[in-house]
């Protein structure tokens, strides 16, 4: 499982999978299975769940390459990102952004 990444729930969604401090994980849907495409701005905006060097694989869990040289985790082969606007544990602002950004569900 990614380092501090943990199944939590919300009354409002089916068990969303949050990091340690609560916070809403989302996918993208431009990015590709194992590759991401967020960068600059949009890495501003929806900073990726980095991965320290040397994290490995577990279970739905792997590391993605970024192209500038670090390495973030994915779900499910799928880059995870927190949201900017999400202030509090729990929040979910993100969810459906530009019909892109979606929650991500635990199975």
């Amino acid at each position: 499982m990614g380092e501090g990444a943990f199944i939590g729930s919300n009354s409002s969604l089916v068990a969303p999978v949050t990091i340690a401090n609560g916070m809403t994980l989302y996918t993208y849907d431009k990015d590709q299975k194992g590759k991401t495409n967020c960068y600059d701005k949009c890495a501003t905006n929806w900073p990726p769940l980095k991965a320290k060097a040397g994290a490995k694989a577990d279970d739905e869990w792997s590391v993605v390459d970024r192209t500038d040289g670090t390495k973030m985790w994915a779900y499910d082969g799928k880059p995870v990102y927190t949201f900017i606007k999400d202030k509090k544990a729990g929040d979910v602002t993100g969810d459906g952004v530009a019909g892109v950004r979606h929650v991500v569900k635990a199975d």
